[in-house]
């Protein structure tokens, strides 16, 4: 085998190799969100709607007096088991389901990586869930796109949410249900949605838009219905 012909099959090899990478590169990134996106449409077209089942509750108490939860009633393929009732949120629209780590400090980036490894991260100061006040929840979707599949992916989806649609916060094992009133594309220095107090409930929702990118942040706001 002459010299050049083992030049050319390593040629071929490398881009081969190469372009291998780039595929398996591109996944790795962009995977959790084609994946979201996928399951979504799907959903639409086939007309699911995923829901979170009634839960019966327990008669007996903590010690600290929370109620337990019990089983769930009647739940199905469709069905949305929260992650946690202690602290959550559910999304029933857009199939999302995660813990919230509370009182996280936005301005602290290694503190709220730390947070969206686990979940959606409450921003210090938020007034507790079913109180008047602003109950302020973020997951970035990146900070870059090479380091999207570390940061949680509740929020993805968050921009396909309409005015009527309905967020449920569960907090020390109740539950919240709060329907969307407004979605903003927002500049990332605006900061005026997170300092903003109310005389009501109110539930604000923060993600970066385009998803993966640090452009924009979309907020959507929700106000309380019932507990």
């Amino acid at each position: 085998m002459s010299k050049k012909f083992k030049l050319v099959l390593f040629i071929r090899f490398l881009g081969n190799a190469l372009f291998l990478a780039g595929i398996i590169g591109f996944i790795f990134m962009f995977g959790p969100l084609i994946s979201a996106e996928a399951k979504y449409r799907v959903d639409k077209i086939k007309g699911v709607k995923r829901t979170v089942p009634n839960i019966v509750v327990s008669s007996q108490s903590t010690g600290s007096g929370d109620i337990n939860f019990g089983v769930l009633a009647n739940p199905s393929e469709t069905s949305i088991i929260p992650v946690s009732t202690e602290y959550g949120i559910v999304i029933e629209k857009i199939n999302a389901n995660a813990m919230i780590v509370a009182g996280v400090n936005p301005a602290r980036e290694k503190e709220y990586v730390k947070a969206l490894s686990l979940g959606v991260a409450e921003a210090l100061g938020s007034t507790p869930p079913g109180e008047p006040g602003n109950l302020y929840l973020f997951s970035h979707s990146t900070d870059a796109p090479w380091n999207i599949v570390r940061f949680n992916a509740a929020f993805y989806l968050l921009k396909e949410l309409e005015a009527g649609d309905k967020v449920i916060v569960f907090y020390k094992n109740r539950r919240f249900d709060y329907v969307v009133f407004d979605k903003s594309v927002v500049s990332p220095n605006d900061v005026s949605y997170l300092t903003n107090q109310y005389d009501a409930p109110v539930l604000t929702l923060q993600t970066c838009d385009p998803p993966g990118t640090l452009l924009n942040r979309l907020i959507v706001r929700a106000k309380l219905v019932s507990s």
